[in-house]
């Protein structure tokens, strides 16, 4: 994995069980993309249907948001020459999602985010995710802000 994306990946907020990104594949001003394999043996699996298992469209939307919107967002603070506050995250602000094929659990999933708008420490992406058969599973728009720990 490049330097720059293991960077990205370790300045994210985020730790077992709750990071959705396994790794990053490409990263511009523009664009971002990268993967998470969803475990078959998570938890949410057990009661999500009990008979017939899928990933919740919440956690799906999380997976995006973590990619698409978080990933960027740190790469972009960094190229704008930002540096980002201990403890800063981009916080989750609004998002839209339509929700088209499964996503079964052990599935590799791959996640592309591209750039709406960043200033004034807010980012919009419009994000997609892809199954494992590469069959777009839901996409949508996501919106952050970029916080520091102390508010």
């Amino acid at each position: 994995m490049k330097k720059e994306f293991t960077e990205i990946l370790d300045q994210l907020p985020y730790g077992p069980p709750f990071r959705f990104v396994d790794g990053l594949t490409r990263l511009t001003p523009e664009a971002v993309e990268g993967f998470y394999t969803f475990q078959a043996q998570s938890d949410f699996y057990k009661g999500h249907f009990k008979d017939f298992p899928v990933t919740p469209g919440v956690l799906l939307t999380e997976c995006c948001a973590q990619i698409g919107l978080v990933c960027l967002g740190v790469y972009l603070s960094r190229s704008t020459g930002e540096v980002l506050p201990e403890g800063a995250a981009v916080a989750m602000s609004e998002s839209e999602m339509e929700f088209l094929k499964p996503v079964y659990p052990g599935e590799r999933v791959r996640v592309r985010g591209e750039k709406v708008y960043f200033r004034f420490q807010k980012l919009k992406a419009k994000v997609f995710l892809y199954n494992g058969n590469g069959e777009l599973a839901c996409r949508g728009q996501i919106a952050g802000i970029i916080k520091s720990a102390d508010g």
